[in-house]
C-alpha cells in the first residue's frame, strides 16, 4: 500500500478519499467492525463522504479492513484516532498508544508514519516515538516521523482536505521533507513547521483562539440581555469594519470534537508546568455554563407567559452539535435537555439529521417530521442547532413561543420571539 489509515472516522475516511482520487493504493484500518463491513459494501457513516464517493474508492482499490496485516509493508502510515479527554482532564492517549503498538509491529525500514490525532505539544516525540522504537528502527534515521493536524470541518462544503492547507512538522528536516512530499500529492498547499512540537501547537493555537472568542460573546450575550441589547446586531454592525474583527456569535454552548476538547489539551499541558491556562479555563467555565443559563431563560420566558416549566411542552430544535449535519459529538443540546428535563419539562425534539435521540440512556420523543405541527404543539420551542430546515418564516408563523439560540430570527421582531 502506498498508504494506510488507521481510523476511519471524519477525519481519516475523508482523507483516504482525497488520497484514492490521487492514484494512491489506499488500506484502511479500524477496530470498529460494523464500519469496515459497511465501508466494504459501500456504506458511509460520516457526513462529508457520500456512499457514491466510497464506491468510488473501493473501485479505486481502497481496502478497509480490521486486521493488522494490511500494514505490510505500507509506504506511509497515517494515525488519525480519537483523543478525548481523560478524567483527570488531560489528552486519553490509549488509542494513539494502541495505533503506534500496532505499526511497531509491522514497522519497516524507510516508513513515513505520521499522526494527525489532536493531543498535547510533545506527543509524538515522547509518546510516540518510543513505541515505534521499541521496533529496533530508529526514528528520523531508519524511518520517518512527522505530526499533521487535521483540520476537518464537518459539513463545510467549500473547504477540504484538498484545499486547507496542510501544516506538517518533522523529527528531522528529513521528516518533514518526507510528509511534504507525501502530503504534496493531494493538498494544494504545505506548509512546514519547525518541528513536531511547533505543528502540534499549531493546532491548539487555532481552536483556543476560537474557544475564547466564543466564550467571550457567550458571556455578552448574558449581560446584553439584562442591558436590553441586541447583540446580534451589535456584531453584525462590528463585522462591518474590514480589519481588526473577526465576527463570533453566541450560542448555547460549544460542541464538537474540537472546541470543547482540544483547548484543555495545552491547559493540561501549562498545569504540568506548575500554572493554570487562566484563559483557556475562564472560557471553559463560561462555555461549560450556557446550557444552564438557556434552561433559566427558558423558565423565564414561560413565567412571563404565565406558564410554569413544570409539565410545559417543550420543543429542542436541532440536537447536533452544529448546522446541516448529524454529528452530535459533545452537542450542547444534551445538557439543556438534561436540564429542562431535571427541573420537569416535558421535551420534545425535531432534527432532520436525527431520528433517534437519548440523553443520559433516557430516551427523548422525536416530534416528528411535520415542523409547524410541532411548533404549534410545544408550550416553547427553543432553536439549538440553526439548520437550514429552520427557516424564520415558518419558526415565527407557528411557534406559540420561541427561544432562539442561533440568531435564526434575529431580524423578526415579535414578542413572541426571544434571542439568546
Amino acid at each position: 500500500m502506498d498508504l494506510v489509515v488507521i481510523g476511519l472516522g471524519y477525519v481519516g475516511l475523508p482523507l483516504v478519499r482525497e488520497a484514492c482520487r490521487a492514484g494512491l493504493q489506499v488500506g484502511g484500518l479500524d477496530r470498529d467492525a460494523r464500519v469496515v463491513e459497511g465501508l466494504k459494501a459501500g456504506r458511509s457513516h460520516i457526513d462529508d463522504v457520500a456512499p457514491a464517493e466510497v464506491a468510488d474508492m473501493l473501485r479505486a482499490g481502497f481496502a478497509p479492513s480490521l486486521e493488522a496485516d494490511v500494514l505490510d509493508g505500507a509506504r506511509t502510515v497515517v494515525i488519525c484516532v480519537p483523543t478525548p479527554l481523560s478524567p483527570d482532564g488531560g489528552p486519553d492517549l490509549t488509542a494513539v498508544r494502541g495505533a503506534a503498538e500496532t505499526v511497531a509491529a509491522h514497522l519497516a525500514p524507510g516508513t513515513l508514519v505520521v499522526l494527525e490525532s489532536t493531543t498535547y505539544p510533545g506527543t509524538t516525540d515522547e509518546v510516540v516515538r518510543p513505541i515505534l522504537e521499541a521496533s529496533g528502527l530508529v526514528a528520523g534515521e531508519d524511518f520517518h516521523l512527522a505530526f499533521s493536524p487535521e483540520r476537518i470541518d464537518p459539513g463545510n462544503t467549500v473547504y477540504g482536505v484538498r484545499n486547507t492547507p496542510k501544516i506538517v512538522g518533522g523529527l528531522t528536516p528529513a521528516c518533514a521533507s518526507a510528509a511534504a512530499a507525501f502530503y504534496g500529492k493531494f493538498v494544494e498547499r504545505v506548509v512546514e513547521a519547525k518541528g513536531t512540537r511547533e505543528a502540534e501547537m499549531a493546532k491548539l493555537l487555532e481552536n483556543t483562539y476560537r474557544h475564547v472568542n466564543i466564550a467571550l460573546v457567550n458571556e455578552m450575550a448574558v449581560f446584553c440581555n439584562e442591558l436590553g441589547i441586541d447583540l446580534w446586531d451589535a456584531i453584525d454592525c462590528a463585522a462591518t469594519k474590514p480589519f481588526g474583527f473577526q465576527a463570533f456569535r453566541p450560542g448555547p454552548g460549544v460542541g464538537g470534537h474540537c472546541i470543547p476538547i482540544d483547548p484543555n489539551y495545552l491547559s493540561y499541558k501549562v498545569r504540568s508546568l506548575g500554572y493554570p491556562f487562566r484563559f483557556v479555563e475562564l472560557a471553559q467555565e463560561i462555555n461549560d455554563r450556557m446550557p444552564r443559563y438557556v434552561a433559566e431563560r427558558a423558565q423565564q420566558l414561560l413565567n412571563r407567559e404565565g406558564r410554569a416549566l413544570k409539565g410545559a411542552k417543550v420543543l429542542l430544535l436541532g440536537v447536533t452539535y452544529k448546522a446541516d449535519i448529524a454529528d452530535q459529538r459533545e452537542s450542547p443540546a444534551r445538557p439543556v435537555a438534561r436540564r429542562l428535563a431535571r427541573l420537569g419539562a416535558d421535551l420534545a425534539f425535531h432534527d432532520p439529521f436525527v431520528g433517534d435521540w437519548q440523553v443520559d440512556g433516557t430516551p427523548v420523543p422525536a416530534a416528528g417530521p411535520d415542523l409547524p405541527a410541532a411548533l404549534a404543539d410545544a408550550d416553547l420551542a427553543i432553536v439549538l442547532a440553526d439548520h437550514a430546515a429552520y427557516d424564520p418564516d415558518t419558526l415565527t408563523k407557528h411557534a406559540r413561543l420561541l427561544f432562539d439560540t442561533r440568531g435564526r430570527t434575529r431580524d423578526v421582531h415579535l414578542e413572541t420571539v426571544e434571542l439568546l
